[in-house]
């Protein structure tokens, strides 16, 4: 028999937060291995690898925040017959559950993520800010991964 759609979304979205979780973690490691400064993004227009680290980390980074957030925790929050709302309300849901360490912490990376994806070209001081900020975050991301999908695992669903 097979499992019910919302089951079915959960475990489809499961891997796919594993696998973006894995992807953003080796890009991390990637593009931090030296240090992050102002001085070597302004060589991003004419270094490609580096080029391309900085936009696979901010889509990663973006990613996975919008699959979790956006996807994964309103999704286990209808499996479990929560109420579903807006975003800020089912982080605050996340928070009081224990999946996210924090429903503020979660929106200010959002807004980083905003930044990252819309500002970081032009200014290589506030790009190595933005992506710093976001190489301090990417731990809170992967442990919130392993709490949904512990959680997930807890009730049988994968």
């Amino acid at each position: 028999m097979n499992a019910p759609a919302h089951l079915q979304r959960l475990q489809f979205l499961v891997k796919i937060v594993q696998r973006e979780s894995a992807h953003l973690l080796a890009t991390n490691e990637r593009l931090f291995a030296v240090p992050l400064t102002p001085e070597r993004l302004r060589q991003f227009d004419t270094d490609p690898v580096l080029a391309e680290r900085v936009d696979a980390f901010v889509a990663r980074f973006g990613r996975l925040q919008d699959t979790l957030g956006d996807k994964l925790v309103p999704a286990l929050l209808a499996a479990l017959r929560e109420p579903v709302r807006a975003a800020i309300d089912n982080l605050d849901c996340a928070e009081r559950m224990g999946w996210i360490a924090s429903a503020d912490q979660w929106v200010e990376a959002r807004q980083l993520r905003n930044q990252m994806i819309y500002e970081y070209v032009d200014d290589p001081i506030l790009l190595a800010g933005n992506l710093q900020a976001g190489h301090r975050f990417v731990p809170t991301l992967v442990e919130t991964v392993r709490r949904l999908v512990d959680e997930i695992a807890h009730r049988g669903w994968t």
